[in-house]
């Protein structure tokens, strides 16, 4: 019998890659385009428009308004998106 050392997998190593796993999975369910008020976590909205998400925080922080999406305060340090407000910023997104 041996024992393999594996410097990846220590502590809580493996719990956090767990986590970190189920969390790109958040869209795994297909969202309904009837909800306009469906409000999307900043992590989903990245992967709905698949940015990353530096790129997705560097829209977020533009300094002219109408390049960005109308942003949902759900706490005080947490944002979402709607599903109407995505839709309508990416629209004025479009070439013609």
């Amino acid at each position: 019998m041996s024992l393999e050392y594996n410097p990846t997998r220590n502590g809580n190593q493996s719990i956090r890659t767990e986590r970190s796993k189920r969390k790109k999975h958040a869209l795994d369910a297909p969202l309904s385009p009837l909800h306009d008020d469906q409000v999307l976590t900043f992590f989903e909205w990245c992967q709905l428009n698949r940015i990353s998400e530096r790129t997705g925080r560097r829209i977020l922080t533009n300094p002219d308004p109408a390049a960005r999406p109308v942003v949902t305060m759900l706490t005080a340090k947490r944002v979402g998106i709607t599903v109407g407000a995505n839709r309508r910023w990416r629209q004025t997104r479009e070439r013609a």
